[in-house]
């Protein structure tokens, strides 16, 4: 069997979207100060993860990361209670009016490339499913009655599906929210009827000595099928950076400081080589490196 193998090599330090023009002093700067940040809570344990590092560089910063669902994420930003969000789409065209109305020094960069993930039951017979199969299920006209689960009504995944995937088309009785990606996973562990929809970092396996892309076993991941190879395909890291997974997003830094402040500092490590590989190694595609897809010839175990 043939598997993509990824080969990563790390780029340069790239600083974007900073602005260079002298201000005057500031309580924070890039490496210290004191700030809040909104960010989608679907990322909680790969930004976690960002931050314990970035601490561990800069003892003088102090960044609050404030979890919530995206529209939460985007009303802090708007009210200037944080300086930087986390989310998964950019400033639409009206919402980069508001900015510049407002005098608000929008910048913006996509940072990774992440999959909406689909799982069920490990006794569920439907572990391989068709695009048209998933909408199906999500308006509760496919031919197996299934309860879908998502982390929350307001939620990035909602949002994603409900957008580009259905086209605004509504959601089936059979759609219910949980309390986070936790709860849709436990409860999809108890239930053989449900399917779940969370984040890629929600399903990788930490625990994984090789970081191969393997996942969580008390679920399975559902194989999706993809029209242009012909296969179907879990979200393993070469098929997101291909973009031949069906369900694939990215995610973005919405930043609004108009001087080099801490939430820039931030924003730059989610950039540098060290904050791009923590990315890879939470099973998300960073957009900020060098990367060779190569297909590898691997025996599998009887």
């Amino acid at each position: 069997m043939r598997w993509p193998v990824i080969v990563i090599f790390c780029a340069l330090w790239s600083v974007a979207g900073l602005s260079c023009v002298d201000k005057p002093k500031h309580p924070d700067n890039l490496s210290s100060g004191v700030i809040d940040i909104s960010a989608d809570e679907t990322y909680r344990s790969v930004i976690d993860e960002e931050k314990k590092v970035f601490d561990s560089s800069f003892p003088d910063a102090r960044i609050t990361i404030h979890y919530k669902p995206e529209a939460e994420c985007f009303k802090d930003y708007f009210d200037n209670k944080a300086r930087i969000i986390l989310v998964t789409r950019d400033l639409t065209k009206a919402e980069k009016d508001l900015c510049e109305q407002k005098q608000v020094y929008a910048t913006s960069v996509a940072i990774a490339r992440d999959a909406v993930t689909l799982v069920v039951n490990n006794d569920c017979a439907d572990s391989q499913l068709s695009v048209q199969a998933v909408k199906g299920i999500l308006t509760g006209t496919y031919k197996t009655p299934y309860t879908v689960v998502f982390d929350n009504q307001s939620s990035s995944i909602v949002r994603y599906v409900t957008d580009s995937l259905l086209g605004g088309q509504k959601l089936g009785s059979n759609v219910f929210s949980a309390k986070g990606s936790n709860a849709v996973i436990d409860y999809v562990t108890k239930n053989p009827k449900a399917i779940g929809f969370v984040g890629l970092g929600d399903v990788g396996d930490s625990t994984d000595p090789n970081n191969t892309g393997a996942f969580i076993k008390n679920v399975r991941v559902v194989g999706l099928y993809n029209d242009t190879v012909k296969d179907y395909l879990k979200p393993y890291l070469a098929y997101i950076g291909l973009k031949q997974y069906p369900f694939i997003r990215k995610l973005f830094y919405v930043n609004r400081e108009s001087y080099p402040g801490l939430g820039t500092g931030f924003a730059n490590f989610l950039l540098s080589p060290r904050g791009q590989l923590i990315f890879a190694h939470a099973h998300l595609y960073p957009l900020n490196m060098e990367i060779t897809i190569r297909d590898a010839s691997i025996k599998e175990q009887q």
